[in-house]
């Protein structure tokens, strides 16, 4: 019987140095190996890559594009300028019924104090 291909360790034989297929690295824990391989497909003859798609634009077209990306990114201000007052305001709003109910709370307070006192003072007549 034979043993499976796998790396030799100091306590194993000799014979063996061969290293685990990468279908045996999955199986012992080994990182799998993979090889690199040349693109199938080449483009069609006469067409080029670009360096970077900007590189393809006239002034014009980055005018307009810079104009656009400028118009939106203000859009976009605007709309999360509008959201922010609108939670300000909801928050705000919480705040003043807050205090209506913590004044009439005071209030109800003071009020018991003052029976308090009045109950537990003694009375000079």
């Amino acid at each position: 019987m034979q043993k499976p291909n796998m790396a030799v360790t100091g306590d194993e034989n000799d014979e063996e140095t061969d290293l685990a297929p990468s279908h045996m690295a999955a199986a012992t824990g080994d990182m799998p190996t993979y090889q690199i391989r040349a693109p199938t497909t080449a483009l069609p003859q006469g067409v080029v890559m670009a360096a970077s798609p900007g590189s393809l634009h006239s002034p014009q077209q980055l005018a307009e594009e810079a104009t656009r990306k400028r118009e939106l990114r203000l859009m976009k201000n605007r709309e999360a300028a509008k959201e922010c007052r609108r939670r300000k305001k909801e928050y705000v709003k919480c705040l003043e019924s807050r205090v209506a109910v913590l004044e009439v709370q005071n209030k109800k307070l003071i009020e018991e104090l003052e029976t308090l006192k009045d109950i537990c003072s003694p009375k000079t007549d």
